[in-house]
């Protein structure tokens, strides 16, 4: 079973990103969205964590809305994959549960 994780938290203020990054398996996904579009930065407090998890297969998202109205579009690590709306309709159709962290 796998679970599409959403993080709107940024990691410079809460642990929720680290929280989450510890209970990720390969066939989850990640969803960094609001302040949480912070934790996809190369200079987050848990970006090793972050490194780990994608070089495990976990895939990590930044929602664009959120990404472009806090100017971080040149910032996000290559890595993360960014999307709009419509994709993350579709990212939690394709997994079995939605979890939030907040």
């Amino acid at each position: 079973m796998s679970t599409l994780h959403t993080v709107n938290k940024s990691p410079f203020s809460h642990t929720t990103l680290t929280s989450c990054l510890q209970v990720c398996s390969k066939l989850d996904g990640i969803l960094l969205l609001e302040d949480g579009v912070f934790g996809g930065l190369v200079s987050a407090p848990c970006t090793e964590d972050v490194s780990e998890l994608i070089n495990a297969g976990v895939k990590i998202y930044a929602l664009a809305a959120d990404v472009n109205a806090r100017g971080l579009q040149e910032k996000i690590r290559k890595d993360i994959t960014v999307i709009d709306y419509n994709d993350f309709v579709q990212l939690s159709i394709k997994h079995n549960c939605v979890q939030s962290w907040y």
